[in-house]
């Protein structure tokens, strides 16, 4: 019996090592060009990083001692070769904020957000999605009027009117929540610090009188956000449902004999699950970036008061690691999208 020779034994295919390095490719251009972008508008903004540092009433030689080791006295493409350079060796920069690390901050901060987006996004989603299904099966009927009645003023409404009233009545008046922060002063501190999730560091380490605490403080800024992320999802799943139930194949399965809700979704809405991961996607992005109006309505020490306050004080090392952290936030999300589409959609596989 012959042996089949080298020749005749097949290769594996390269197409999916070029898909993958095309993939790459495109991320890391994609991030070049947010870096790029957001460097080149932070040094023609009309704020002094230096005079940050050192003050307005500083003599000269200090503010150009600090200029030059800021490396300011460099053209724009030398400093951010500089800093492309640094950032390659995991270096950020220092904040000018806090003196601090940026990965230091970044990594302090981030957590107090990721808590509060995931709360409002899971909120967000649990209500959004069932009202729009409901609406588009109710559709021109009162009960479609008033899904899009509150999706409208879920969506238009100023998020911080929303977060001052919700303190007014339910923390002042009725005392049914916490009031500003993450968790009372008396537990402030008190935590060990593992993950930086207080709700998931306070179980661990079973202190659960900080864990409730903590969870009446995030029930408010949790549901005002998952009220405005709410609307946007219902509105774009009413939208996706009605655009499937005047499909053939929905008249077909009702002249079958199907019931209504076996029509609506067993059939109708598995057919819209993979725009869906879409929409929640990014609306959770759009959260993770930071939900800035309310984390200063509820002194929520999160990654976008942090950006916010960094933008003010024209500290770009700390701005400049935002942004990358936004970028890689929503690249990460596309990715799991394009992952979790090969799941519920077998045409992509």
């Amino acid at each position: 019996m012959s042996t089949p020779t080298l020749a005749a034994r097949p290769w594996p295919s390269a197409a999916p090592l070029a898909a993958t390095a095309r993939k790459l490719i495109s991320i890391a251009l994609t991030l070049l060009g947010l870096l790029a972008l957001t460097f080149v508008i932070g040094r023609v903004m009309p704020l002094d990083p230096v005079l940050s540092i050192v003050g307005p009433d500083a003599d000269p030689s200090t503010y150009d001692q600090v200029r030059l080791q800021l490396g300011l006295d460099q053209p724009l493409l030398t400093q951010f070769g500089y800093y492309l350079r640094d950032l390659l060796h995991g270096d950020l920069g220092r904040a000018i904020l806090t003196g601090n690390p940026v990965v230091d901050d970044i990594a302090r901060v981030f957590p107090a957000t990721l808590e509060l987006a995931s709360a409002a996004i899971v909120l967000g989603t649990a209500l959004g999605v069932p009202l729009g299904v409901f609406a588009a099966t109710h559709r021109g009927k009162w009960q479609d009027q008033l899904v899009r009645v509150l999706s409208l003023a879920g969506y238009s409404v100023p998020i911080f009117w929303f977060g001052m009233m919700g303190l007014l009545v339910f923390y002042a008046w009725l005392d049914w929540v916490g009031g500003v922060g993450r968790v009372a002063l008396a537990f402030d501190g008190l935590v060990p610090r593992r993950t930086g999730l207080l709700l998931l560091d306070s179980a661990l380490a079973g202190d659960w009188a900080a864990f409730g605490s903590a969870l009446h403080h995030l029930v408010l800024p949790a549901s005002i956000l998952g009220l405005h992320s709410m609307a946007y999802i219902s509105r774009m799943t009413r939208s996706f449902m009605l655009a499937q139930l005047s499909q053939e194949y929905v008249l077909t399965a009702r002249v079958k004999g199907l019931s209504e809700r076996e029509v609506v979704w067993r059939h109708a809405f598995r057919n819209i699950l993979v725009q869906l991961l879409t929409i929640v996607a990014l609306a959770y992005g759009g959260l993770l970036e930071g939900a800035v109006l309310i984390e200063t309505v509820f002194a929520w020490p999160g990654f976008g008061q942090y950006l916010t306050s960094s933008l003010l004080l024209g500290d770009m090392n700390a701005v400049m690691g935002s942004v990358l952290v936004i970028g890689l936030i929503f690249i990460g999300l596309n990715l799991l999208s394009d992952a979790l589409y090969r799941v519920f959609d077998p045409r992509t596989r």
